[in-house]
């Protein structure tokens, strides 16, 4: 899917489709980029709407959806989501889902450094950040997102959290909430961080249904 589509979001479709996420999680220590993951959120449309919660006062419809989608020609975005009503968009990289895409461990240190494949997927998403700024002024801007003001966050999903110590998920946590470029977020979470966030917000928005 390269360009937006609509989608009427539905809370049951979302709840079972989280289900099979966990199953998903359970059932494989790796999971690869393009094998796997792509794959899995491509055929559920519903759940990957619902990764739209990182920005909780903005994206509330889940209404726009797009993978693949080709950033002005230059760059390439795993998933991006977005509200049509309220023009806020999450644009969001899925990186493999491995113990050591985080954190690696040197043999001289005693704390780990960052792995290189979570610094490469985290300078895509300030690039994407760089480009929807260079073209904030022009038409074809307008044209995909809406006229301006128009606000998005950047959500980086990586690594699997089994293999950090506390204080590693501290740093990573520490990271991810204090990374703001150009006024705009840039979100850090492996993939069972992500389910426990899903999870989270789902049982709080289908309690408020009841």
């Amino acid at each position: 899917m390269k360009e937006f589509v609509r989608l009427q979001w539905d809370p049951e479709q979302c709840r079972n489709k989280l289900e099979e996420f966990r199953r998903l999680l359970a059932d494989n220590q790796i999971l690869r980029e393009r094998e796997d993951l792509l794959p899995f959120f491509r055929e559920r449309r519903h759940l990957s709407a619902f990764i739209g919660i990182y920005d909780p006062w903005g994206i509330t419809h889940f209404d726009l959806l797009a993978y693949e989608y080709s950033l002005f020609g230059d760059f390439t975005c795993d998933l991006v989501v977005g509200d049509s009503t309220t023009k806020h968009y999450g644009f969001i990289e899925l990186e493999i889902g491995a113990p050591d895409n985080i954190f690696v461990r040197k043999r001289e240190k005693t704390t780990p450094e960052w792995a290189p494949r979570f610094e490469r997927g985290y300078s895509q998403v300030m690039d994407w950040f760089w480009k929807l700024h260079e073209e904030e002024s022009q038409h074809g801007y307008s044209d995909r997102f809406g006229e301006c003001p128009v606000e998005y966050f950047g959500l980086l999903i990586v690594g699997r959290d089994e293999a950090f110590s506390r204080r590693e998920l501290r740093r990573l946590a520490w990271r991810a909430s204090r990374t703001v470029i150009n006024s705009k977020h840039i979100y850090c979470r492996t993939f069972d961080q992500l389910y426990a966030d899903l999870a989270s917000r789902l049982k709080l928005y289908l309690l408020s249904e009841e």
